[in-house]
């Protein structure tokens, strides 16, 4: 069995630690737009565009807690690591940098058009939630033709 391809995408499911639920959720629902799943006292999921984004407290970070970053250089740009995101349609992906700049989201790295011109043009932002989880968001022209071009 080939773990690499599938005949149909299927959601994603990921968890990060945040430093409090309710400001995930003000971040996540408010900010992002991402409706919410099931919940408990110590978790929240979210549809971040149909894949599941689950918020663990992590109670040990404190109410200003913040997770560290490691920056890698790409297309003259510092990249977060870890970070986490989804490929949006392009449309999909404007709308959400529009709705982000209105709401005056600090981003890591502002919307742009990375390696423009090459096989691997994209439209890419980097933002972090309260806590330090880095997201990026990034959409192709053309999703399945340019997302694993070389």
């Amino acid at each position: 069995m080939e773990t690499t391809k599938t005949s149909k995408l299927t959601p994603f499911h990921i968890a990060v630690p945040v430093r409090d639920i309710a400001e995930a959720r003000e971040f996540y629902g408010g900010v992002l737009g991402c409706s919410e799943g099931r919940s408990a006292a110590h978790w929240v999921d979210f549809s971040l565009f149909g894949h599941q984004f689950v918020c663990h407290l992590n109670p040990n970070l404190g109410k200003d807690g913040q997770l560290a970053s490691h920056y890698n250089g790409v297309d003259g740009h510092g990249v977060p690591v870890p970070h986490y995101g989804v490929v949006l349609e392009m449309p999909v992906w404007e709308a959400l940098a529009a709705r982000l700049k209105e709401a005056g989201v600090v981003f890591v790295i502002e919307p742009y058009i990375r390696f423009a011109g090459e096989v691997g043009e994209q439209a890419t932002l980097f933002l972090m939630d309260p806590t330090g989880n880095a997201l990026e968001f990034k959409a192709f022209a053309d999703i399945s033709g340019q997302l694993f071009a070389t």
